[in-house]
């Protein structure tokens, strides 16, 4: 067997509803299967998924208090007041951001932006900054990407008698901010038809009621917070995205013509990867690193050279970035390991003197992806005894939620039911600790601790054609609640597997099912070659892709998690380097058993001894508790019938077959019948005859070897035939007649000889179907 490294949840699918898509949309099963798998249950409701380009957007005065904020808003350009926008420094806030500048710039406004530093400000609003903006003059403020949480600031902001709009996506509290007007998707007794939106969504939809008509133009601004933020690319955010993307291949800013030649994309090839894997990145990294205003100035510029300019500083930042994400990241596992170890803690809370606050969620994240626990990692400033951190989840654990009953000692924090933010005093961290650790004992189960992959379908081989992944593509972009499909293989065959990469860690292999043969590739997963066995069956999960190379088109799984579900063998009898197999293919999931104390006493420097198992009986050998196991046969048994006794209590997960012998009974000059009838007339006739003094010359008359000799002899002293003393043997006179078979020594060479016949000289699949037969026979 081979266990998958993540649960695989196979959704299924109603055939009659994919037999009614395939008729009515024109689409071949197994995307129908992927529709309905994304929710869409009726032929409307897929095709305008399909059809997303032929949607509209939402009517932006549904949202709460819209037309209250563009009448403010409309007042302070008339009347030329200064408004200032007050963002976030992440990727959703700065392009959000910008959106918001682009369309006030647009409308002639006075208008300049703010973003909080990350560590000397924190997250969200804060009467400092608001100090500032009053004694600048600005009579208008308008948050975006942030301001739900921010309940006392906004009760300041009265105090300093300036009007305050708060657009914002993240979760509300109980309590709302007494601002001018909020413009949430969530807010309690909304009627907005979508609740989804980013924190740019819902900036955008601001820009449209204020502009008076859809800023398409701001459409490729809006697609890089919504896809940054990994919010559900559905509604409105699958229309962004989806439009979003197109303009951006089109763009005309400086800023984003910079940021893509810095990342190395081309435009034609820009998707939703572009922005998750290339340009959200770097914008990111700005915040996390110092005051996010260059990424602003960055999408905002018309100057060629000023772009370029910020463009590689902020890939320069980013590279900063990556560094100090591996090295809190290496502290952070050791920490863990060291103190709270995950099978003692069911939310992993990491804490360090003086860490980046700007990556700690991403190395939360990277602990959740190890560990697969809920993570906080946390930032602690000592002299101020402050601790500023990230939390991630995973699924069945909510973290607002828990957060949230945590609020006495959380005096900030904010985020999603998967990410949140907080600011918490150091003091309180084990008390944090220890609540949501009682807190997740009470929800959480320990399957829950296993990752999950969420398969959208099961497919055939004769399914993975160019035209299927083609179809595929009209589901495109992909994200949150539209992810890349994924598909499950089934028990296929393996017809080639290698390691490839320069550090052998990735595998390439080809499986075939029903005479249609597939290329697949999976990155990381070089170490699987050594636990699939030659002829075992596998199953593969991944996402199905086109590789196209020199002018050919072909399809191609990208690999992502394999299993076997039948017990394996490994075959190491050839020509064994048992020095190497035990320095590197042995783990420590693995038992060695021996049959002989010899065996274990030669191989002594080279064994694992803390998991050698000795069998010395048959009884022995039935108490072994190996179902499930992954066993090594280090030697054979006296008899097959020990082999059988082995496995009564199951079938073990891996048997690797290694077989060592010190004497090779198969190919030994074997005694027939004819021998022993010479060697028996031979002691008759000669009288009693010194084996010490002429055995040699014997075994040279007849062509025999010595030890063929001493085995006949060692026969007939145990058939009574004949008496041995002092290597003179004798006949005895009058003795029963007895059947060799009679003799242990002989019984025993000749299960020797049967038992190395059928388990050190057959080919791999004899000696598989002979452990088939073993385990058959040991179940009845």
């Amino acid at each position: 067997m081979l266990q998958s490294k993540k649960r695989w949840n196979v959704q299924e699918c109603d055939e009659q509803l994919v037999n009614e898509f395939v008729e009515n949309l024109n689409i071949t099963p197994l995307v129908a299967s992927l529709l309905l798998n994304r929710g869409m249950t009726t032929v409307e409701a897929a095709r305008e998924f399909l059809h997303v380009d032929a949607q509209t957007f939402h009517d932006p005065f549904l949202l709460h208090d819209m037309d209250k904020a563009v009448a403010r808003i409309q007042q302070a350009i008339d009347h030329n007041e200064k408004i200032m926008i007050y963002g976030d420094y992440d990727a959703d806030g700065v392009s959000s951001t910008s959106v918001m500048l682009s369309a006030l710039q647009q409308l002639g406004a006075d208008v300049d932006f703010y973003i909080p530093n990350r560590f000397t400000e924190g997250y969200g609003p804060n009467k400092a900054a608001f100090d500032k903006i009053s004694a600048g003059g600005y009579q208008l403020v308008i948050t975006v990407d942030t301001g739900i949480s921010a309940v006392e600031e906004t009760a300041y902001a009265r105090e300093l008698n300036f009007d305050l709009i708060i657009t914002d996506h993240h979760e509300p509290g109980p309590v709302l901010p007494d601002a001018y007007a909020i413009i949430h998707p969530k807010l309690p007794g909304s009627t907005y038809p979508f609740k989804e939106l980013a924190g740019v969504g819902v900036a955008f939809k601001l820009a449209h009621a204020l502009l008076g008509e859809l800023p398409e133009h701001l459409l490729e601004l809006a697609v890089i917070g919504t896809i940054a933020d990994l919010v559900p690319l559905v509604d409105e955010n699958r229309l962004i995205a989806r439009k979003g993307l197109d303009y951006l291949k089109l763009t005309k800013r400086t800023g984003i013509e910079a940021l893509l030649s810095v990342c190395g994309v081309k435009r034609e090839e820009i998707n939703e990867d572009t922005i998750g894997f290339a340009m959200a990145p770097r914008i990111n990294a700005v915040g996390r690193l110092q005051d996010a205003d260059p990424a602003v100035h960055l999408l905002m510029t018309t100057n060629a050279e000023e772009a370029k300019g910020l463009a590689k500083e902020i890939d320069a930042l980013n590279k900063e970035r990556q560094q100090i994400v591996n090295d809190i990241t290496e502290e952070a596992v050791e920490f863990v390991e060291s103190m709270y170890p995950p099978d003692e803690n069911s939310v992993l809370i990491v804490e360090g003197e003086g860490w980046n606050a700007g990556v700690v969620g991403i190395v939360a994240s990277r602990l959740v992806e190890k560990f697969y626990r809920p993570t906080i990692v946390l930032s602690i400033d000592s002299e101020n005894r402050i601790a500023k951190g990230s939390a991630r989840s995973i699924e069945g654990f909510d973290l607002f939620a828990n957060l949230s009953k945590c609020r006495d000692i959380l005096p900030h924090f904010g985020g999603h039911p998967m990410a949140a933010g907080m600011t918490l005093n150091s003091d309180d961290v084990e008390e944090l600790r220890r609540r949501l650790n009682e807190q997740a004992s009470n929800v959480l189960t320990e399957q829950d601790f296993i990752p999950i992959t969420s398969v959208d379908t099961v497919c055939t081989t004769e399914e993975i054609t160019l035209e299927n992944i083609e179809q595929m593509s009209a589901l495109a972009p992909f994200g949150m609640h539209n992810p890349k499909p994924k598909v499950l293989i089934k028990d296929v065959h393996t017809t080639s597997m290698r390691k490839i990469g320069a550090n052998k860690n990735h595998l390439k292999l080809v499986f075939e099912d029903s005479g249609v043969s597939v290329d697949a590739v999976g990155f990381g997963l070089g170490y699987i070659l050594d636990e699939v066995s030659p002829i075992a069956k596998v199953s593969l999960v991944g996402e199905l892709s086109i590789n196209e190379w020199n002018n050919m088109r072909k399809p191609q799984l990208m690999v992502e998690d394999i299993s076997v579900d039948e017990w394996q063998m490994f075959d190491y009898r050839s020509a064994v380097d048992v020095k190497r197999f035990f320095q590197q293919v042995f783990t420590d999931q693995m038992k060695v058993v021996a049959f002989h104390a010899s065996t274990i006493d030669k191989y002594k420097s080279l064994l694992p001894m803390e998991y050698v198992v000795l069998i010395q009986d048959e009884e022995q050998a039935k108490a072994c508790m190996f179902a499930g196991e992954q066993i090594v046969l280090l030697d054979l048994p006296p008899s097959q019938k020990w082999l059988e006794c082995l496995f009564v209590q199951g079938i073990p997960a891996r048997i690797y077959a290694i077989f060592l012998t010190e004497e090779d009974h198969y190919f030994d000059t074997i005694p027939t019948r004819d021998h022993f009838k010479w060697f028996y007339g031979f002691l008759a006739k000669k009288g009693p005859f010194d084996l010490k003094r002429y055995k040699e010359d014997l075994a040279i008359h007849k062509g025999w070897s010595k030890e063929t000799i001493d085995f006949m002899a060692k026969v007939f002293f145990e058939l009574e035939f004949v008496t041995i003393n002092n290597g003179l043997i004798s006949l005895v006179k009058n003795s029963a007649k007895r059947d060799l078979i009679e003799s242990a020594t002989y019984r025993q060479k000749q299960q020797q000889i049967e038992i190395e016949k059928n388990f050190i000289y057959t080919s791999y699949v004899q000696l598989k179907n002979q452990f088939q037969d073993i385990f058959k026979r040991s179940i009845e």
